[in-house]
């Protein structure tokens, strides 16, 4: 499903009328060996959306490539705000936007969260639908323009919205770049040895701390002629869905291999028998690369189990 797509369900003689009203890195951590049974991506169901051939989809207006892309961001946002609280217009988007992502290549999830994306559009009218694309429009570019940044999580502390979400505090990026030079040593050593690293963390908020750190075995990787997305695992969890869909959504779109649990990791941490209900995963986390390492791992797994039976 495309985000910039308007979803509309089959018309009725009676239509509805349209509601207008910081952890440092691990990498240590090893992820769960359920994660090598979770199904391939297949193709996409077919759109259940239905349109009367002469309804007409409201045009999303193009977006020029700009200097200050979090300003243009931040315009578009306001317009919003006169129908809408600024806290419900966040949520919808950043829902929407990850319901989008999700369902470009996750089966098992699709129906679900395309009910989501139907649910949240329908709270405002068609010009105000046509304003979401051009957020997330403006996120695309500004993550391409600079990919070392938190662009969703400066934004949500700019606006102020930490309060509406249990007051809420994100690391500024430039203190997350320095726990990641401290902290991570060795990438391109570990990668020689395992194949990859898994960069942890279990309370990622926005995914701050994780960027940095990605960028980090990144620079460090390409030192020795490896590409980080092939070498790089990201395991993030927060118990807050709104800011851990926010890190799946940069992770996503910088193109980490990355899966995302929204829950308290105190008293719901990642488990073998998790039902995966609440994962999020990236495209890139289905490349070939990432597939074939889950079925050798699952392979492991199966000949190790064999072998300790026999002793």
């Amino acid at each position: 499903m495309a985000f910039w797509k308007k979803k509309r369900k089959r018309q009725t003689t009676a239509r509805k009328k349209t509601n207008v009203a910081s952890m440092k890195p691990k990498l240590e951590y090893k992820p769960p060996t359920w994660l090598t049974t979770i199904p391939m991506p297949d193709k996409k169901p077919d759109d259940v959306s239905i349109k009367s051939p002469d309804e007409k989809i409201p045009e999303t207006k193009p977006i020029e490539k700009c200097s200050d892309y979090r300003k243009e961001f931040l315009n578009v946002f306001q317009k919003l705000t006169y129908q809408h609280r600024a806290w419900d217009i966040w949520r919808d988007f950043i829902i929407m936007f990850a319901c989008s992502l999700s369902n470009s290549m996750d089966k098992a999830h699709y129906d679900e969260r395309e009910k989501r994306y139907l649910r949240n559009i329908k709270k405002y009218n068609k010009q105000e639908q046509t304003l979401f694309p051009e957020l997330a429009a403006h996120t695309v570019m500004a993550l391409e323009n600079n990919p070392e940044q938190d662009f969703l999580g400066s934004i949500f502390m700019e606006l102020k919205l930490g309060n509406e979400s249990g007051g809420q505090f994100f690391t500024p990026y430039h203190v997350c770049q320095l726990m990641a030079d401290i902290t991570m040593d060795d990438v391109a050593a570990q990668v020689a040895k395992n194949g990859y690293v898994t960069i942890h963390d279990s309370c990622c908020g926005a995914g701050a701390t994780l960027i940095a750190g990605v960028h980090n075995a990144k620079r460090q990787l390409e030192k020795v002629g490896l590409n980080f997305q092939n070498h790089v695992l990201v395991a993030a969890q927060d118990i807050d869905e709104i800011v851990a869909l926010m890190c799946y959504i940069q992770l996503f779109l910088l193109g980490v291999a990355t899966y995302v649990k929204v829950g308290d990791t105190l008293t719901d941490p990642m488990a073998e028998n998790d039902t995966l209900d609440n994962y999020w995963f990236t495209m890139m986390y289905y490349s070939d690369v990432w597939t074939m390492r889950r079925i050798f791992h699952r392979v492991n797994d199966l000949t190790k189990g064999e072998n300790d039976d026999k002793h």
